[in-house]
């Protein structure tokens, strides 16, 4: 952050004051000691790890490949599918066993889920019951037989383990029963014109292997994910009368699209506007399906992606418009297309401040988040307007049909956001939601203040400033908090109650913090698109980021992460003294100022004179390296009226009472 006009004045008349708060405050200093010492981070820099937060020179990642095939059977709300999962061993270690995820076993009965969470799993289904789980090895399946535990199958593997380098193939068929809306993340939603299939953590999944733990297996208790990348082949079968919409690029729209939809299609590809692909009317019309019976199968296509969802309904609605960026190959093979904003929901979602705007918002998150932060790298974007789970996915988001106005925008601009963090960035989510959550925030507010001139600002929702919409106040019941958990607690013990406001709200406005008081925009900026660029489609840890934003900051943040990250500590200054020197508004003006909290923000002192003008000087956080006290001087000019401490309101301080005191 510059400093204003007038520089702080630590020596001369004003470095005896200081001299002297730091002798009569000892106790204090002990206390600024421990405020501003060293702070040791969790993971200590390694060859895969650098202290920079980059990654090292050696470091790897394991890669998880897919080929699916997928079945709804809409009579029992079943899904069917069979797998080809290729897996890749880059580690150095060679690996007996592999380990993944069978999120839909959450449902059971007795799952530790169930028990955690009892409120979100009144209703239980079968789980995923696995068909069979095989090596392919030359043409041949090898059977192996799966040890579940929870939301977590191991495969020992016969004969030699794995190498590094190496690779196996899994074939795997399993079902399960699609679970209704009580499901959330993943349902079915009855409407008036058919059920809407909200397909997600829909088949087995890679567990991570990495140089943190090993295999990290954390079971699912309903909160997020963690998972390696890879490419993902898929195709879906459903009735005749479906509209499917899913993760990637559809590779098949001669098999599935009509001719009028085909040409619609491509007249988005076309326009800024969004253009109906099929209308309210085309809804309740048999012809307007290419089949009139059976069963049609969707194919889709997504690279370097570490999930897939779709979306699957006989009652969608589906527009769609041109964003303005480069195109890219649907597949390989294919040449580069332009990227289309779809939404797709029911006929009751319509309206003007409702769904009819969604490729709206969904056409200027992508694009904003793409030049501000860093390029969106996959085909499409769709929002899905069902169940209202609020929830994302690589290159999709599932969002309420009921949803309209800022609050439409809002969790619009939040879902697609996460595209960046957790999809591109693939951070820990299971372990540090605030790396998701709170980053995802953070750009969410600043899309709020740039859409269509800030419409829709300033965000004001459940996840950022949800009482008045100023962040430095609705913060401080959360700082405040005895019972509030630090960002740095474990993802699944924070408690529900503080989910949003800490994983969310704090994280967010930690960041906020970052780039508007402390380092200002260009070092903040440069830094953490650094941050992205280094790990995207990698795995960072909260220490990366905290060394990424150190290193290209070129500040020394350990003060800032200890207060507002480890612990839940806040600034409270005081104007303690205000005087003329020597009583002498020419001579300059001394202004005495003390700190009693923990959390050392640089703060912003202005002097308002009587002629109307000001002057203001920024008070940096090393003055307090050694002191609580110390005094500012000013240079003579005009009568003072009063100092203020904070005159914007930008910091987090309960108690501003004291941070005004005007000439006696």
């Amino acid at each position: 952050m510059a400093y204003g006009k007038y520089a702080l004045i630590l020596i001369s008349m004003g470095y005896c004051c200081v001299a002297w708060a730091q002798a009569a405050s000892d106790v204090s200093a002990m206390e600024m000691r421990r405020i501003f010492d060293t702070l040791t981070l969790p993971d200590a820099p390694t060859r895969y790890n650098s202290g920079s937060g980059l990654p090292g020179p050696d470091y790897w990642q394991n890669r998880a490949d897919y080929v699916i095939h997928a079945r709804i059977d809409t009579p029992t709300h079943a899904l069917s599918g069979e797998e080809t999962l290729t897996y890749t061993n880059n580690s150095p270690d060679s690996l007996d066993t592999l380990w993944l995820q069978l999120d839909q076993n959450i449902y059971r009965p007795h799952s530790r889920a169930s028990f955690v969470n009892p409120e979100r799993h009144a209703r239980t289904t079968d789980g995923v019951t696995l068909d069979s789980v095989a090596i392919l090895h030359e043409g041949h399946e090898i059977p192996l037989q799966p040890h579940i535990s929870d939301t977590r199958m191991r495969l020992a593997l016969p004969g030699a383990p794995l190498p590094h380098g190496h690779r196996l193939r899994l074939r795997i068929r399993w079902h399960y029963t699609i679970p209704g809306p009580w499901g959330g993340r993943t349902a079915v939603t009855p409407t008036e014109d058919g059920d809407i299939y909200e397909i997600a953590q829909w088949y087995p999944r890679m567990c991570v292997y990495d140089s943190h733990r090993g295999w990290d297996t954390l079971p699912y208790l309903g909160q997020e994910f963690y998972l390696e990348y890879g490419d993902f082949d898929y195709a879906v079968t459903v009735p005749w009368n479906f509209t499917v919409v899913g993760s990637g690029a559809l590779l098949n729209p001669a098999a599935v699209l009509t001719r009028t939809e085909r040409g619609r299609l491509a007249q988005a590809a076309r326009s800024r506007a969004a253009v109906m692909i099929r209308t309210a009317q085309d809804v309740t019309a048999p012809d307007s399906h290419l089949a009139h019976a059976g069963e049609k199968t969707w194919h889709f296509h997504m690279e370097n992606t570490r999930d897939v969802s779709f979306a699957a309904s006989p009652a969608f609605m589906w527009d769609a418009a041109r964003m303005d960026l480069p195109p890219v190959r649907p597949a390989p093979g294919m040449p580069p297309a332009p990227r289309l904003a779809m939404s797709v929901y029911p006929r009751a979602g319509r309206g003007p401040q409702a769904w009819d705007r969604s490729t709206e918002y969904v056409r200027h998150a992508v694009e904003y988040f793409s030049r501000q932060w860093f390029p969106y790298p996959w085909p499409n974007a769709i929002n899905v307007g069902g169940h209202g789970a609020g929830m994302e996915y690589p290159g999709i988001v599932f969002d309420g049909w009921k949803d309209r106005d800022a609050a439409l925008f809002w969790i619009t601009t939040h879902e697609l956001g996460h595209g960046w963090f957790p999809m591109i960035v693939g951070s820990n989510e299971r372990r540090y939601a605030f790396m998701d959550e709170g980053f995802n925030t953070f750009i969410d507010a600043y899309a709020s203040r740039h859409f269509n001139h800030g419409e829709y600002a300033p965000k004001q929702d459940p996840e950022f400033a949800p009482q008045t919409g100023r962040p430095a106040d609705d913060i401080i019941p959360v700082l405040t908090d005895p019972q509030a958990p630090p960002l740095m607690t474990a993802a699944e013990l924070v408690p529900e109650k503080y989910r949003h406001s800490v994983s969310y709200f704090k994280s967010a406005y930690g960041l906020v913090l970052l780039r508007e008081q402390i380092l200002g925009p260009e070092r903040f900026d440069t830094a953490f698109r650094r941050y992205i660029q280094a790990w995207a489609y990698r795995h960072p840890t909260p220490s990366d980021f905290f060394r990424v934003m150190e290193s290209e900051s070129g500040e020394d943040l350990g003060w800032f992460w200890r207060g507002w990250y480890f612990e839940n500590d806040w600034p409270d200054y005081a104007v303690s003294d205000l005087s003329y020197i020597n009583n002498d508004a020419q001579q300059g003006t001394q202004v005495s100022i003390r700190t009693s909290g923990r959390l050392m923000l640089p703060i912003t002192l202005r002097l308002e004179y009587d002629d109307g003008t000001h002057a203001d000087q920024v008070v940096p956080t090393e003055s307090w390296h050694q002191t609580d006290t110390l005094t500012v001087t000013f240079p003579g000019g005009p009568p003072v009226l009063r100092a203020v401490l904070d005159p914007d309101h930008t910091l987090p301080e309960p108690d501003r009472a004291n941070n005004i005191r005007s000439m006696k």
